[in-house]
């Protein structure tokens, strides 16, 4: 089974599963999968295309996750197109899980990642005209136009879970933002025991409730996958009553191939991929 947020989570999906049929652990199923959408210049909000911040840099983050609890994970990464990548260098070639800035791009080039510019033509265009429409931008003043992530949860045929999740955050984010989808248990955990949890939208209110972590917790308590998705969307309303426009989604697959999703509002889209159907699904609300 494979699952994943928005639409074009599909192809990534289909690839994914490909490799699942081959024999695959999830690990190699989902980073394999999300470097389709890191490669994809059409989607705005990961990897190459991926809308810039307010200085017109593109800063990818990304974290991967297995179900030994292993982890690794990349923040503020520029000029790299596979931060997934990068992240599972960090778990397999370091004692650590997170390096950030200029120092990961520095590991990555020491693993032979190559340098490339991920600022098309069409994203470049976009960043100037969101300047022109924002004279104020230099005090900090931004929007939330442009922030879906791919998460992607998955469960090989030994039945072992892993997920990944990355993307070039908040388009025309304050430079040096970073929100959860590098942030284990924020935007993704996992535990083998248990189930899967990622997450997609304004990463600062799911970090605010460790959305992913949460929701993981929540199925271990005896919560279905739509239950405990429901329950942490119901915290982050509880923190943002007046906010009517705050988007938050949240997806979990749990040990047994359950999965459930749920968002603040509606239009959140997941993709379901297993060995008989390969399907659309959009999420309650």
């Amino acid at each position: 089974m494979v699952v994943s947020t928005w639409d074009f989570g599909m192809a990534a999906n289909q690839v994914a599963m490909d490799r699942l049929k081959d024999g695959a652990s999830a690990m190699d199923a989902v980073e394999a999968g999300v470097r389709v959408s890191e490669a994809d210049p059409r989607i705005t909000s990961v990897g190459k295309g991926g809308f810039p911040d307010a200085e017109g840099d593109v800063t990818l983050d990304a974290c991967i996750m297995d179900h030994q609890a292993r982890c690794g994970a990349v923040a503020a990464l520029e000029n790299t197109l596979h931060p997934i990548s990068v992240a599972r260098a960090v778990m397999e070639r370091t004692p650590h899980i997170f390096l950030v800035g200029q120092k990961a791009v520095d590991f990555a080039r020491r693993l032979g990642f190559p340098k490339e510019d991920l600022l098309t033509h069409e994203a470049r265009a976009a960043w100037k005209e969101w300047r022109k429409g924002n004279p104020r931008w230099r005090d900090f003043s931004t929007d939330i136009s442009n922030h879906d992530t791919i998460g992607m949860l998955a469960i090989d045929a030994r039945g072992n879970l892993s997920g990944a999740c990355t993307t070039s955050g908040w388009a025309f984010k304050v430079p040096g933002r970073v929100g959860d989808s590098p942030i284990i248990g924020a935007g993704l955990f996992v535990d083998n025991e248990v189930g899967a949890a990622t997450a997609t939208g304004t990463g600062e209110e799911v970090i605010r409730i460790s959305g992913a972590f949460l929701i993981v917790e929540l199925m271990r308590n005896g919560y279905s996958p739509l239950q405990a998705c429901q329950e942490a969307v119901r915290r982050v309303r509880k923190n943002n009553p007046n906010r009517k426009d705050l988007f938050v989604g949240f997806l979990a697959l749990n040990k047994q191939g359950e999965f459930g999703a749920w968002a603040t509002k509606s239009g959140f889209e997941y993709a379901v991929t297993s060995l008989t159907e390969h399907r659309l699904e959009t999420s309650g609300y």
